[in-house]
């Protein structure tokens, strides 16, 4: 069962070396005498050309090399004669592994982005599909490559939780009771029945426990799934999301915005070095600006600025924003855009008004901002969102009590406040955004193997 990836053949010089190949047929065409056979195994975007004489093998043989089909194929690797390649196999031996019919529906004809979402199941074998996945596993492991490298631990936070995070409520609930039979105590729900005695959730962010890991060991990251129940269908929205979360002990607000620039800066120099092929294919056909704006962010100083100082620029632009600025408001999607492309840099904005930033967040000293941090990247807007984080146990008490976050089911998260607490800082990236950055494509359903969205649970 030996055989070699396309990815190491099409860089061979090892000319008249017999090797085997094996992969999906992309295509095949030819006349009565020859068949040209295109190859792809996923290892590469890139097809490599199987030569095949009908007298050698017969029509029967070749008869199941159609689109769709898996084969295997033995031969010598040679010179290519044609355009566009360096390598092609003269092909001794051509075996069928899996057959498949006219029914298959990735014939060699353009496909819209809409219909391949609902074939989710296919779509890794198109050229599109096979670059982000391979452009998702290189940013993936960029990621942690920056964090090890830097003596940071990986932290594995558990996906069922007793908390909100966020406080926000909009969570999946995790339970093992009769739906049909609710148990019922004082006119509610008793969830003193259910599995682990309490109500619980699958997580929204990592961030909590993270914080706890960092109290300990210094610098931990978590990179695992994290969901929430926003009833959303917009192209910027999953119910089912991947976030890597840094938690930094002795980290400041300017240490936490050197971290995530460093990280941003580090992860797409990444790819534009080691993924040259896919991202030239994803330039070429659905995004003609992608590697002048990867390199750009990779190169370039971003710009950091307060909130206060960002409302200023907004309300001097003399634009008419679909939303009004003034400060205190929650800046939408049109104001960080305008932002980056006022600056033509990533901006990195912080000390947001306590009022719209989450509990655990430092407070300034003026009492009316918190140490907030927002990445703004172009094309994307807010890609990073982090904070210094209260280390204050009285402050940090007083502001759950304002925002109604319940004591009894956070003492836990109260207590490190309490023995040896120290200011800290920490971050969150959704992966998706990042991939929807890098890729070029406009819709985050198309940058996951398999989106969940509301009323969607296929695959």
């Amino acid at each position: 069962m030996q055989h070699t990836k396309i990815s190491e053949l099409l860089k061979s010089a090892d000319y008249n070396k017999e090797v085997t190949v094996k992969g999906w047929v992309r295509s095949r065409r030819g006349a009565k005498s020859v068949a040209f056979i295109a190859l792809n195994d996923g290892s590469v975007i890139h097809t490599i050309q199987c030569v095949a004489e009908i007298a050698k093998f017969g029509e029967e043989v070749l008869k199941g090399v159609t689109t769709g089909a898996c084969i295997s194929v033995t031969g010598k690797l040679v010179q290519s004669q044609g355009q566009g390649q360096s390598v092609e196999i003269q092909a001794e031996k051509i075996s069928i592994l899996g057959n498949a019919d006219e029914t298959y529906p990735l014939q060699k004809k353009g496909h819209t982005l809409e219909f391949l979402r609902d074939i989710a199941h296919l779509r890794p074998r198109t050229n599109t599909f096979g670059a982000i996945l391979r452009l998702r596993h290189h940013i993936s492991f960029a990621i942690h490559q920056f964090f090890n490298d830097r003596g940071f631990f990986y932290l594995h936070t558990p996906v069922i939780t007793g908390s909100d995070a966020e406080g926000a409520g909009e969570m999946f609930r995790v339970t093992t009771l009769d739906l049909n039979k609710l148990p019922q105590k004082e006119g509610k729900i008793d969830f003193e029945k259910d599995f682990f005695g309490k109500e619980t959730n699958l997580t929204v962010s990592g961030q909590l426990e993270g914080e706890l890991g960092a109290m300990g060991v210094g610098l931990v990251y978590t990179f695992g799934p994290t969901f929430r129940a926003e009833n959303s269908n917009t192209p910027r929205h999953l119910a089912e999301f991947w976030m890597i979360e840094p938690e930094m002990a002795f980290h400041d607000l300017s240490d936490n915005m050197d971290v995530a620039e460093g990280m941003l800066k580090f992860v797409i120099s990444y790819v534009l070095d080691h993924c040259k092929d896919d991202l030239a294919f994803l330039c070429e056909h659905y995004d003609k600006e992608l590697l002048n704006r990867l390199n750009m962010v990779a190169k370039e100083t971003f710009k950091r600025m307060t909130y206060t100082e960002a409302i200023e620029v907004l309300e001097k632009s003399g634009k008419k924003f679909e939303f009004p600025v003034k400060w205190g408001i929650d800046m939408q999607r049109e104001h960080e855009n305008f932002l980056v492309e006022h600056f033509n840099l990533p901006v990195i904005v912080t000390d947001y008004p306590r009022d719209i930033k989450a509990f655990y967040m430092k407070q300034n000293e003026d009492g009316k901002t918190v140490r907030g941090m927002d990445v703004l990247f172009p094309y994307v807007g807010e890609i990073i969102g982090g904070s210094q984080r209260e280390e204050n146990y009285d402050k940090l008490l007083k502001r759950m009590q304002e925002m109604h976050i319940p004591e009894k089911d956070m003492w836990w998260y109260l207590e490190t406040r309490k023995f040896g607490t120290c200011p800290h800082s920490g971050f969150g990236l959704g992966l998706e955004r990042l991939v929807l950055f890098i890729t070029g494509m406009t819709n985050v359903r198309d940058v996951i193997p398999f989106p969940r969205t509301p009323k969607n649970a296929e695959f």
